[in-house]
């Protein structure tokens, strides 16, 4: 066999959003842009706020020698410490330049902290629904998912997950606000997290690390989104720009270690050679720059939230059940039927595209992807009130 076998199984379960993603251009080709509603993939169609081409063109501009050479692995010490002065002011916390690596995006940072963490045969609790290409970033590093079920709500279920927290359990990776439900976990819960994972720490006589994935952290929708560094010293935040600046293409992103983490200087020490093993030095020199240039820029949000309130309401109204998105770009709705890849199908043949649910180790339930002009939302609409016709339960 010319490839790995572990690879071969991967072709043959990739990843079901691109190749929906895929489909939408096959049709699009067939039946016109115009007929065509791709919901499927969250890649913003809105351009970055206007401060990040300021940055690119200060940078560009600039005279400063020594501008694209080679920086320190785990970043340029200036961005990092504008890091560390955001996360001073949200947290009250006093985090080293160390404490700072900026990284390829969130999966580069993902897969080198599982790098940094993982021995072979370890386990990392993930709740569903979660993205499933997190599979691949702990196996890459001899990890395997454990996976937890959710409540009906989509927050945590405490006697499910400390049923799980067992020996061998190595971290805990969450994602708020959370693709594919928007839900964002409130600051009550995330202590109660805290609490329970100091416990299990304890009786386990090694750190439980929580992971938290933050992409989305910047995208809410009058809810706040509280910091896991303020409700458990054992974690770690992952996080990029692609969401909150509208750059997903640009693939940059960090990792923030918190200061009181017990392994504090082994992970920050790790982090810096799984770059280097892994390949991924070092995040680009621009976008590294840009990002103290930029400040506290963000995406506007009355798009998104226009987006969201239009299609929760038409599509609660038209009888399918969903949770309201609190954060993010995704509504994830129930499927009228248990079979959510056979919805899918139908919903395709009305070239609508959507993920079935099963895709996030959640069946029954499909996502929607909400970033797009408000113009393309509207006009999507009666193609789910024909799809809830279709099923029944308009």
């Amino acid at each position: 066999m010319p490839i790995s076998k572990n690879i071969t199984a991967a072709i043959q379960n990739s990843s079901v959003i691109r190749k929906m993603f895929e489909e939408g251009i096959r049709r699009v080709k067939l039946y016109g842009e115009e007929n065509v509603f791709d919901l499927s993939i969250g890649n913003p169609v809105f351009e970055p706020p206007p401060e990040v081409k300021q940055a690119l063109l200060t940078i560009a501009q600039s005279d400063e020698k020594g501008t694209h050479r080679y920086m320190p692995n785990p970043g340029y010490t200036t961005s990092r410490d504008f890091i560390c002065r955001l996360y001073q002011k949200e947290t009250g916390l006093s985090l080293a330049t160390e404490d700072v690596v900026f990284t390829t995006g969130a999966a580069g940072a993902l897969n080198v902290i599982f790098k940094t963490l993982l021995d072979p045969g370890n386990e990392v609790i993930v709740l569903m629904p979660y993205f499933s290409e997190y599979d691949f970033y702990f196996s890459n590093h001899g990890g395997t998912a454990k996976r937890v079920d959710t409540n009906v709500h989509f927050h945590f279920d405490f006697d499910n997950l400390e049923k799980a927290l067992a020996p061998g359990v190595k971290a805990v990776l969450i994602n708020t606000p959370n693709n594919p439900t928007g839900v964002v976990y409130n600051k009550e819960e995330l202590d109660q997290l805290g609490k329970l994972l100091s416990r299990k720490s304890k009786e386990f006589g090694y750190p439980i690390t929580l992971v938290s994935d933050e992409p989305y952290k910047n995208l809410s929708y009058g809810v706040d989104t509280p910091s896991i560094f303020n409700s458990y010293d054992n974690s770690i935040i992952i996080t990029s720009y692609s969401k909150d600046l509208a750059i997903p293409g640009e693939r940059i992103g960090y990792i923030a270690i918190s200061p009181n983490h017990e392994d504090r200087t082994q992970i920050q020490n790790g982090a810096v050679v799984s770059l280097r093993i892994l390949g991924f030095i070092n995040a680009p020199a621009i976008w590294q720059r840009v990002i103290p240039l930029v400040g506290n820029a963000k995406v506007d949000l009355k798009p998104y939230r226009e987006n969201r309130d239009l299609l929760y309401d038409h599509l609660t109204k038209c009888g399918f059940e969903c949770t309201k998105a609190e954060g993010g770009f995704y509504l994830f709705p129930k499927s009228p039927i248990e079979d959510d890849r056979e919805f899918i199908k139908s919903a395709q043949e009305l070239n609508l595209l959507m993920v079935p649910g099963s895709a996030f180790r959640r069946p029954g339930y499909f996502r929607l992807a909400f970033c797009f002009e408000t113009d393309f939302i509207h006009r999507s609409l009666p193609l789910f009130t024909k799809l809830a016709e279709q099923y029944g339960i308009a």
